[in-house]
């Protein structure tokens, strides 16, 4: 017994020491692998430190390729605006063309397309305000985008001017070219002027005035400015408003109105000619004079009528009646 207890204890011991021996060895081994990738760790957060401090105080082969390329964006942009500014200018010039030749060509006032110059709202390029580089590209998408928008005008316009070319002649006989009045009837040369500002004499506020008043006698023979259609007649109020009327549609845009009659002569849906006689003038409505008040509408906005006489005028002569116009004194309304 004492021998097997002998053998028994030894055995113990023997596991227990080997038991104790793989515990020691374990914990030496977690102990070192914790101070291995510890000292990785440290090493890690050394050598970031060092990495960004080296990238704040020097230039990294990386930086440089950025720095490089921003440098050649930066270029580009500069190119892109010189390009940008290149085409604006040709396109400006067309546009010049446009409305001081071929336009004038064909009888027809200036296109114009409501909004065109309006720039876009900053939202527009809220996306960009944040960039490094927003001082040089929000400058440059908004010059693209006038650009664009010029363009687009253009497009249109030139657009208008092929239609008008294929239908010259019946557009040149159309337009509202003659005086509505024979100008030896007029009183003293006295012409009302176009006046979209003007300060009512009666009511002294401003009441635009949208075509000329021509002091003449009652009675005198009122002519078609150019081929149209009688729109609408209307013997309209005793004191008020245009009195009898006439509005002639020439297509291509253009309405003229002839108001404060003493005669009409024209039915509506009636073909009439340039140079035929509508209507007598007279003093209805509210007018204090006979005269004829004359309007010229271009695409729904009334426009100057004196521009249009000076198709049969001398400049000296076109000169010196701009210069005699006055303010209306025949008209209430």
């Amino acid at each position: 017994m004492t021998q097997n207890g002998q053998t028994y204890s030894t055995a113990t011991r023997t596991h227990a020491a080997q038991a104790l021996t793989r515990e020691v060895v374990g914990a030496t081994f977690r102990l070192r692998t914790y101070r291995l990738l510890r000292k990785i760790l440290v090493g890690f957060i050394l050598v970031s430190i060092a990495n960004v401090l080296f990238s704040y105080f020097f230039y990294t082969p990386k930086m440089y390729r950025i720095n490089r390329d921003n440098r050649e964006l930066v270029i580009k942009y500069r190119i892109l605006q010189d390009r940008i500014r290149t085409a604006q200018r040709r396109v400006d010039e067309i546009r010049h063309r446009d409305n001081y030749v071929y336009r004038s060509l064909f009888s027809t006032d200036t296109l114009s397309v409501p909004g065109v110059w309006q720039p876009y709202p900053d939202t527009k390029y809220a996306s960009m305000a944040q960039d490094d580089y927003s001082s040089l590209m929000v400058p440059t998408w908004r010059q693209l985008d006038a650009l664009a928008r010029t363009i687009y005008l253009e497009s249109v316009s030139l657009d208008e001017l092929q239609l008008l070319s294929k239908n010259k002649e019946k557009l040149s006989a159309a337009v509202p070219a003659i005086w509505p009045i024979d100008r030896s009837a007029l009183h003293n040369n006295y012409i009302g002027a176009f006046n979209p500002r003007r300060m009512h004499p009666i009511y002294h506020r401003i009441i635009a005035h949208k075509g000329i008043d021509l002091g003449c006698d009652r009675g005198t023979e009122v002519y078609a400015t150019g081929d149209a259609t009688v729109l609408k007649t209307d013997m309209g109020q005793a004191r008020r408003g245009y009195g009898q009327q006439i509005l002639l549609d020439h297509e291509f845009g253009y309405q003229t109105r002839y108001a404060h009659l003493s005669r009409i002569l024209v039915q509506p849906g009636e073909k009439v000619v340039r140079g035929q006689v509508i209507g007598l003038t007279g003093n209805t409505g509210g007018s204090t004079a006979p005269h004829l008040h004359y309007e010229v509408i271009h695409k729904g906005t009334p426009v100057n009528p004196v521009h249009y006489f000076n198709r049969n005028m001398s400049a000296e002569e076109y000169d010196k009646l701009m210069e005699e116009m006055r303010e209306t004194n025949f008209e209430t309304l």
